[in-house]
Parts: structure tokens; sequence; C-alpha cells
């Protein structure tokens, strides 16, 4: 009995030291692969250095806003129309960039939150529809996420032929900041 429980016991002493051996063994080998990392220049790390200066500095804006074919899927991931030109009914679907938009940071990272209202405009500047935050984009990551999209679908009815503006305006939640854009379009008749 007593060879027995010997041996148990060399049995598990062996298996406690293969597992630290391997527990050392990846622990040496993530922290060469960690030394093994490129790192970015200086120039580099001072350029975004300058982009994170410059975009707390900025206002909130857009880089892209344009009426889409298509709902986007994602940021650049759009097709801008040629002619806005609807019917009655159709989807009007609108992609912008948003930019210098504020950061709330946590022990988690960074978290982001914009609001989107907008207005149905005729030329005379009648609102024919509105509606105060009816899109919110947010989101959380480890880094300060500067891509963002907004991707923006409409549908009116019963307006007639001829020419409106699609006012949409966006709050930067932990920023203060507000801006908005107006995107010009037409009713034709449906064939």
């Amino acid at each position: 009995m007593k060879i027995l429980a010997g041996r148990r016991a060399t049995g598990r002493i062996a298996a406690a030291i293969l597992i630290a051996t391997g527990t050392l063994t990846g622990t040496l080998a993530a922290q060469a692969q960690s030394e093994q990392v490129a790192k970015p220049s200086q120039s580099f790390l001072q350029a975004l250095n300058t982009l994170n200066s410059a975009w707390n500095a900025s206002e909130l804006a857009f880089t892209a806003v344009s009426f889409s074919e298509d709902a986007s899927s994602g940021y650049g991931k759009y097709t801008p129309l040629d002619a806005a030109k609807f019917a009655d009914g159709d989807t009007i679907n609108v992609y912008a960039e948003p930019v210098g938009y504020g950061f709330q940071e946590s022990a988690d990272g960074y978290a982001y939150e914009l609001t989107a209202s907008y207005r149905l405009l005729n030329l005379s500047g009648q609102v024919l529809a509105e509606q105060s935050n009816f899109a919110s984009f947010s989101g959380n990551s480890r880094s300060k996420k500067r891509e963002l999209s907004a991707a923006l679908s409409f549908q009116f009815s019963g307006l007639p032929a001829g020419d409106y503006q699609l006012e949409t305006s966006f709050s930067d939640e932990f920023g203060g900041k507000k801006a908005a854009f107006n995107l010009p379009f037409t009713v034709v008749e449906a064939n």
C-alpha cells in the first residue's frame, strides 16, 4: 500500500511539474512574442498625438454626407446616389461620417454616444415632419473609435412632387457638441 501511495504521489508531482513547466514555457513564449511586436515610429506616435489634439479641438463635423443607394453596412461602405430623386414612399438612405465627437473614459476604455434628429422641410422652410433623437450611435472600445459611420433610413409618404430639404442634426452626448447638415432632394411623379 505504501508503494502505491508513493507512486500516486510521484505521479501527481510529475504532473504538477509538467503543468508548471508548460505554464512557464507559455509565459516565456508570450513575453518573447510581445518583445518581438513592431513598435510604431516616433513620428507616427507624434502624428497620433497631433490627431488627438486636433480631434479634441474640433467642432462636431462630417467628413462625408450623402444620399446612398442602399443602407450602409459599415464605415466607408456606401454607394452615393448620382441624383437625389425619389418617388413618394421610397426609402431614402443617408450616410454620414461624424468626426470631433467626445469620448467618456473609463477603466474599460472609451465610450461615445451621438443621437440624431431630423426635420423635413419644403423650400419655403415649412416643417413637414420632424423627430428628435430618432437614432443613436454609441459604443465602447479599448481605443478611441474614430471611424464611425451613421446610416439613416427615411420613408415619407404623401409628399407631392417637388423639391424638399432633409435637415439632420447630431448631438454629441459626451462632448456636448452639435452639428447639422441639409440634403436637398426631389420627389418625382411615380411612373
